[in-house]
């Protein structure tokens, strides 16, 4: 009888290696490595396998009638929204976040409202007893008899469980952490058990047509645990995000096969759960010092929305021999460069004072059209005069000190004139896009520090 064999794997790449090692080669981390056997099941040697012959499969004709994939709407806007109109039939999407974010609540929620539009659905949870799921439906208000609970971590048992009665609209599984499959000779929550459990689920909603959500654990880092295989499977990744010190969460899309990425949803935590927020802006100027400053209004973009946040610096001289520089919902890198372009471009001096800049309201900005948001800020916060109360900024700024023009001009525009704002300040733009607004264009950085400054 032919010897087991055994090999490790690492749990943050995937690699495998014949032997242990206190490193991963591939991804550079300590202590991943975790024996599994090989034997049989993923990652198994070409002769531990029973050969087969294929079957050939019908070709069809590229050229083929076009449907629309027909989806399931929850009637929870952001969600919705978030997915590009509702949950597709036989897709597959992961969910992933930090624990006690809410994501277990949202998808509670989204249940109930299936439930109520009569839709059946199947909650599996790997983590809480069905006495816990019920008490915290009834907290949210979410108790409806047309969602089927079940505590199971077998994918051999929920399979057979799903199989044997009619196929529901929406299957969630809490959590692909949690699940383990006989094909895999590993312990749950490995990337061997991971990548088998997801493989096995994915093909159950493909070929029965059943919309299947995976809830999944993040690292520290940030990224959902498990291969990063499992994330090129499904159809759609969305990310779930928020600070613990704010009340508000945001449901973000980085993939969708059948959406617009990029997507945000907007929700408020209480206590009967998750609530929409319709219009985020006022969410995020809700509680701004008008008269501070160092305090700007950005016009930003997520996806398709405009999105409107405070930028606040903080420029104060510095004791120290290195300066600080503190970031909170900024790219660290981004504010060094925007800090170099205005010393060297603008003569504005920063070398002898700290410079701490935060987005309010626990925001995250990624677009690089905030750059002439965040250096009106600082120049503000230096001189020590405060900016028009009621006018938004935007623009990228580039090496030179010249401001260039970005993408969603007009929708930018928009929302700042149905907030109530009056006047804008924005690169000079060719075609000319206008509105109600007061517009006040700049062509590069310096034109900005004189007008803040009140040199000319």
């Amino acid at each position: 009888m032919a010897k087991s064999r055994s090999q490790f794997v690492c749990q943050n790449c995937g690699a495998t290696s014949p032997r242990w090692s206190g490193k991963c080669d591939s991804c550079g981390e300590w202590n991943t490595l975790v024996e599994e056997n090989a034997g049989t099941g993923i990652g198994a040697a070409p002769m531990a396998r029973t050969l087969r012959k294929g079957t050939p499969v019908a070709l069809v004709s590229l050229s083929g009638e076009l449907e629309e994939a027909p989806r399931i709407a929850t009637g929870i806007a952001e969600l919705d929204r978030v997915t590009g109109g509702g949950f597709v039939r036989g897709s597959a999407l992961l969910v992933g976040g930090d624990p006690g974010i809410g994501k277990s609540t949202l998808l509670m929620q989204a249940s109930a409202a299936l439930a109520r539009l009569g839709h059946s659905v199947v909650y599996v949870s790997g983590e809480e007893a069905v006495a816990q799921i019920r008490l915290r439906a009834r907290r949210l208000g979410a108790v409806e008899a047309n969602v089927g609970l079940a505590a199971e971590t077998s994918v051999e048992n929920i399979l057979a469980t799903l199989e044997a009665g009619s196929t529901p609209s929406l299957v969630i599984l809490d959590s692909i952490q949690t699940l383990w499959t006989e094909l895999a000779d590993s312990a749950p929550g490995t990337v061997t058990q991971v990548r088998a459990s997801a493989q096995a689920m994915i093909r159950y909603a493909k070929k029965s047509g059943a919309t299947i959500v995976l809830v999944g654990h993040v690292t520290k880092e940030g990224q959902i645990a498990g291969p990063r295989v499992v994330e090129h499977m499904v159809d759609a990744v969305l990310y779930f995000e928020g600070e613990g010190g704010h009340h508000f969460r945001i449901l973000r899309t980085v993939k969708n096969r059948f959406g617009p990425t990029d997507e945000i949803g907007v929700f408020e935590m209480s206590d009967k759960g998750l609530r929409e927020v319709a219009n985020p802006s006022e969410l995020f100027l809700s509680e701004r010092n008008e008269s501070a400053p160092g305090a700007v209004v950005f016009a930003g973009m997520e996806g398709t929305r405009p999105v409107l946040v405070e930028i606040q610096a903080l420029v104060a001289p510095s004791a120290l021999g290195t300066p600080r520089r503190a970031v909170v919902g900024w790219d660290n890198a981004r504010l060094s460069m925007v800090l170099a372009v205005l010393e060297a471009r603008c003569g504005v001096r920063f070398g002898q004072h700290d410079v701490y800049l935060n987005v309010a309201g626990g925001y995250r900005i990624s677009e690089p059209a905030a750059d002439m948001a965040v250096a009106a800020a600082l120049v503000s916060s230096l001189v020590g005069k405060p900016l028009p109360a009621d006018a938004v900024w935007f623009g990228e700024a580039s090496l030179s000190g010249a401001v260039r023009p970005v993408a969603h001009a007009p929708a930018r525009l928009k929302e700042a004139e149905k907030l109530g704002f009056a006047k804008v300040f924005m690169p000079r733009i060719a075609d000319g896009a206008k509105s109600g607004l007061s517009v006040t264009e700049f062509s590069d950085l310096t034109e900005m520090v004189a007008r803040i400054a009140g040199t000319n």
